[in-house]
């Protein structure tokens, strides 16, 4: 079940939404979890008879976990103008495979603040163990998408 503070605080909605639980939040870091069970669209197709979540996927719920970060500093992200955007992506490096019943568990934590711009270090793992890791930028911005 995904919390009502997610619902609120970005405009992700299933079936593209990857945070079921924000387990721990401050000013700096945030833990959520996304609880898969094998019914999700994306196993039946990558790969059938052995299904595994596309690591793309993995750095969505990151960028979500990061976008809830930013939402509790900032006040709620969907009801501001703008959205949520990734503006850079870097260093990602995948360790473990996530299939169907894994719970993936997501660590975000705030590197720099620069105007608009959020500079994010995350973590997914899997019974404890790194699934994957991704630094990552993103800003809030208009409609129009992020300006040079």
């Amino acid at each position: 079940m995904t919390d009502a503070l997610t619902l609120d605080a970005i405009p992700h909605r299933p079936p593209f939404l990857f945070v079921d639980e924000i387990v721990e939040l401050s000013q700096d870091r945030i833990v959520t979890t996304k609880r898969t069970d094998g019914s999700e669209e994306f196993y039946q197709g990558h790969y059938p008879g052995k299904p595994i979540m596309p690591g793309v996927l993995i750095c969505e719920a990151c960028f979500q976990a990061g976008a809830l970060l930013i939402a509790s500093r900032i006040g709620s992200i969907a009801a501001s103008e703008g959205v949520p955007v990734v503006t850079r992506i870097s260093d990602v490096r995948f360790k473990r495979i996530v299939k169907p019943g894994d719970t993936l568990c997501v660590e975000a934590s705030l590197d720099e603040e620069i105007d608009n711009a959020y500079y994010l270090t995350a973590r997914a793992t899997v019974d404890g163990k790194l699934a994957a890791r991704v630094s990552f930028a993103c800003m809030q911005t208009s409609d129009e998408g992020p300006t040079s």
